[in-house]
């Protein structure tokens, strides 16, 4: 039971949370609905901390970006990169999961049905919406893009003044350990709203229910096996001109750790070793792209959030609009930096990302219950992104050769 009930094993007691859920659904089906209180207190628990993380987590992945010499020379075609990375993973992603559709083709008792509003923005409306008058009262009222906005270019301010801003940073790491704390502890009640939320959910839709989720994790899966070989593998040989499988290799040995603690941050240590020993790539440009890639560069997120709204917007029938699809990925882009270091702490970011589009979040936690699944595939990528990144960018500026790579 000690064993059990460890930090590290939060994973294996949202599993049984999500069995137990499975079982009480089939076998008590009114009371199952009755005490769908539970889940719902859970889901507030996790919109609460929506604002706060995203502040805090965008805030310190800037601000403690600390060598400005090396910043200056590489940080903006890293960044640009990163970027562009992450939108050609999301349009991968979405390709596929247009073409799978996990939400479709499953037979329910219920049909499920949203009667909100889907965000389908004109530019004018987005603009005004993502400047707002009153930074307190967009905060309070969730809306989480001029939070964003807002954050940003408060923590370039911080940077800029130099050492009058320490106190604040030095405010902001504090309070961003607090919150991932607090965090920590809501995650800890997973397995009892994951139970309660499972047992609605098998309740009111059927065993139909199963079948879509497991095309919606084999789905997720598949977006992020191409993605590898698509935006990494290719360009990233192409470039630089190491041997494909010398690359390869080295990502394998990375993705040994990634599976195993599903954390960027975890596994940098790792990936900075694999990078500079069997690709030769440079000590001064690996120390700076792989921390930073740990905060912003989420190529796994891309296919994360993509699948996820496919998968959503279809298990309620609805049709997401070309403007919507849009949004979507550079609403995507934006959030994917603030995805906590915590287990389970990317149903807190799929949960804001839905809020956002004006999609349900019901569905987060059945899905909370079996994303350790897919959490092992988006970290394996975000940190294989990191790695085709970092050898990209030392090639950019001539400090990369692909005769260090040990084939």
């Amino acid at each position: 039971m000690q064993t059990l009930f460890a930090k590290k094993n939060l994973f294996l007691r949202v599993a049984i949370g999500f069995v137990l859920g499975v079982i009480l659904g089939l076998a008590a089906p009114g009371f199952s609905i009755a005490t769908k209180v539970v889940g719902d207190l859970y889901l507030n628990l996790i919109k609460m901390m929506i604002i706060p993380i995203v502040f805090c987590a965008v805030f310190c992945g800037i601000a403690n970006i600390h060598d400005s010499a090396l910043l200056r020379k590489i940080g903006f075609r890293t960044v640009v990169l990163y970027v562009v990375m992450f939108v050609v993973s999301a349009a991968v992603s979405l390709a596929i999961a247009y073409t799978v559709r996990p939400g479709l083709g499953t037979v329910f008792e219920n049909t499920p049905e949203y009667t909100g509003n889907i965000t389908t923005p004109t530019i004018s409306s987005f603009l005004t919406n993502i400047v707002p008058t009153n930074i307190v009262q967009a905060a309070a009222s969730g809306s989480t893009l001029p939070v964003i906005l807002f954050t940003i270019v408060f923590a370039v301010a911080i940077v800029a003044v130099g050492d009058a801003g320490k106190p604040v940073l030095d405010f902001m790491n504090s309070l961003s350990a607090a919150m991932f704390k607090m965090l920590g502890y809501f995650m800890e009640v997973s397995p009892i709203g994951v139970c309660s939320l499972m047992a609605f959910s098998v309740a009111q839709y059927g065993a139909g229910i199963f079948g879509a989720l497991a095309k919606y994790i084999a789905c997720c899966w598949l977006c992020c096996i191409v993605v590898f070989f698509l935006v990494m593998v290719l360009p990233t040989c192409a470039y630089t001109k190491v041997n494909p499988m010398t690359f390869i290799r080295a990502c394998g040995k990375i993705a040994l750790v990634t599976l195993s603690t599903t954390s960027s941050a975890a596994t940098l240590p790792t990936t900075i070793n694999v990078s500079m020993e069997d690709l030769g790539a440079p000590e001064g440009v690996s120390k700076f792209t792989l921390p930073l890639g740990c905060t912003i560069n989420m190529c796994g997120g891309a296919c994360s959030f993509c699948c996820l709204a496919v998968f959503v917007s279809d298990f309620y029938g609805i049709n997401l609009a070309f403007g919507t699809i849009v949004f979507l990925v550079f609403i995507a882009t934006l959030i994917n930096m603030a995805a906590p270091g915590i287990p389970g702490g990317g149903v807190v970011l799929g949960a804001s990302f839905l809020s956002i589009l004006g999609l349900p979040i019901d569905l987060m936690g059945p899905i909370s219950g079996f994303y350790r699944l897919l959490d092992m595939a988006f970290t394996t990528i975000n940190v294989e992104g990191d790695v085709a990144a970092n050898l990209i960018i030392a090639k950019s500026i001539g400090e990369y050769d692909a005769a260090n790579a040990k084939g």
